[in-house]
């Protein structure tokens, strides 16, 4: 299906905007090629790596690409929305209408600059949001407890070490109760990854750095991945749960395996086991990766789950495509059957589309807040 859309996309650019220009032929093909090599990114990223997930050329190669690849999918929106002009102007005053080249060109001009923002947006390193969530039955003692979510990293050659030592220090900055990790930390092999991803191993809260598996663990080596996090110090929260206690106040965390885990032979997805024996009216926090399966959590008492995944949709607009495949949920906080469900736009994203225009990435920190559990 993406190369169909991809496919149509580039069919569009070559009849609709390269060809009506006047330019010597040359040129046009020339133009044309260009713009098939940038739609072809991910059969390049295949061939670097193996995986379309995983671009193993430089930094600002895979920058590049990514800049280039936006632009033409801007610039294929753009032509469309042009052709729909044209076509009302030919049904309210007959007969044929063009657009002169100089419209085309800035709508070239248009989309590679906002391509370029996009990819700015996309690799900074995120801004600090702050949120307040109210938890039913949480004990006094946690009032004000933080937490900060960290999600989708896809620490890879777009998001290197140096992106992650920074990401590392403002966190530890904030000096958060506990770190959470909700999924996708990487793209690329342990081999590839081990060097980039170190800096996590500096990761410090008061109560301990969590992490949850991704899709895109499963992608590249599940158990050797969920290893190597043990070994950089971050506590595994798959299919397992643990209690906060403070001063005889009980607080739950609790995290589940991904989705992913139900098409291989990995531990079973049963978040009604991970509950299980929790001490009665304390309030649970889930660690999610997809928010796909809210309901069901609301379902079991769950309070408040985090997950990620959705990358907040990346663009405006653009976002509401990524909603029927999470069940309507891509962005921010929603009430689901009375669970709180927060859906992180991500710290980074997939460096195979690293564009963000209105979805911005995001440093999460999150303070509890009791409330009437009435």
């Amino acid at each position: 299906m993406p190369q169909l859309i991809f496919g149509l996309a580039y069919l569009l650019i070559v009849t609709r905007f390269i060809w009506p220009l006047q330019l010597p032929l040359s040129i046009k093909i020339l133009m044309a090629a260009l713009a098939l090599v940038a739609l072809q990114f991910h059969r390049w990223s295949k061939l670097s790596s193996g995986s379309v997930f995983s671009p193993e050329f430089p930094r600002p190669v895979v920058a590049l690409f990514n800049w280039a690849f936006g632009t033409i999918v801007l610039l294929a929106l753009l032509q469309l929305a042009l052709d729909v002009g044209l076509l009302m102007g030919m049904l309210i005053h007959g007969g044929i209408v063009g657009a002169p080249d100089g419209v085309r060109y800035g709508l070239a001009l248009l989309a590679a600059v906002v391509a370029a923002i996009g990819v700015q947006q996309a690799m900074r390193i995120p801004p600090l949001k702050d949120i307040e969530i109210g938890i039913r039955g949480l004990p006094p003692q946690f009032d004000g407890y933080t937490v900060l979510q960290l999600t989708d990293l896809h620490i890879s050659r777009l998001f290197p070490a140096s992106w992650a030592r920074a990401v590392v220090e403002r966190s530890n900055k904030l000096g958060v109760d506990l770190i959470a990790i909700t999924g996708d930390l990487i793209d690329g092999t342990v081999d590839a990854r081990r060097p980039d991803i170190e800096p996590l191993r500096d990761l410090r809260a008061i109560d301990g750095v969590y992490v949850i598996s991704g899709n895109h663990e499963y992608i590249f080596g599940y158990d050797k991945w969920m290893a190597q996090f043990f070994e950089l110090g971050l506590l595994s929260l798959e299919n397992k749960c643990i209690v906060l206690d403070r001063d005889g106040g009980k607080l739950v965390f609790a995290g589940i395996t991904d989705r992913a885990s139900r098409h291989r032979e990995y531990p079973a997805r049963d978040l009604a086991a991970v509950l299980a024996g929790i001490p009665e009216g304390a309030p649970v926090i889930l660690l999610d990766h997809q928010p796909s399966d809210a309901r069901h959590a609301a379902k079991l008492g769950v309070t408040l789950q985090l997950s990620g995944h959705t990358h907040g949709g990346l663009i405006v607009g653009i976002d509401r495509l990524a909603a029927p495949a999470n069940a309507g949920y891509v962005s921010g906080r929603y009430d689901v059957e009375g669970m709180t469900l927060y859906v992180n736009n991500g710290t980074a994203l997939w460096p195979g589309f690293a564009l963000r225009l209105g979805r911005p990435s995001e440093l999460t920190r999150i303070t509890l807040r009791p409330v009437d559990a009435s």
